[in-house]
């Protein structure tokens, strides 16, 4: 199989973000555009570091004093889910169709019974995937 380098799949529309920006600027914009993360760069767009939604999870944890405001307020209710049955090609379909990192997998009789992520995905893609010649 012919090799597929990182500038054939990657994106190059990026977010990126200073320093000293807010941290509540920083989520407005991952918010605005549907992202999770923004690259932090310095003046001559040199990368300092990287924001995710991960780190946001930190954020929140830390405050002071406590947020005491409930998950219901925020969550998702429309939940799109998968079986354990269903191929993998239609579940990456459907996650790059609505830009979703994690699929919750349910089991009509047992409830929710995993969960598939995109860091699951391309690790499977890269088990299947023969080993590029050595050069």
């Amino acid at each position: 199989m012919e090799d597929i380098f990182v500038a054939r799949v990657m994106s190059t529309s990026i977010h990126t973000v200073t320093p000293d920006t807010l941290v509540e600027d920083a989520a407005q914009e991952m918010l605005e555009n549907g992202i999770g993360s923004v690259m932090v760069v310095d003046d001559e767009n040199h990368l300092e570091g990287i924001l995710t939604t991960t780190d946001f999870v930190e954020i929140v944890a830390e405050q002071k004093p406590k947020d005491q405001t409930p998950v219901s307020k925020y969550m998702t209710t429309a939940v799109v889910t998968t079986t354990a049955q269903e191929s993998i090609r239609n579940v990456a379909d459907a996650m790059i169709e609505h830009g979703f990192h994690h699929t919750p997998v349910v089991d009509e009789d047992e409830g929710v019974i995993g969960m598939i992520t995109t860091s699951d995905l391309a690790g499977y893609i890269s088990r299947v995937q023969s080993p590029s010649p050595a050069e």
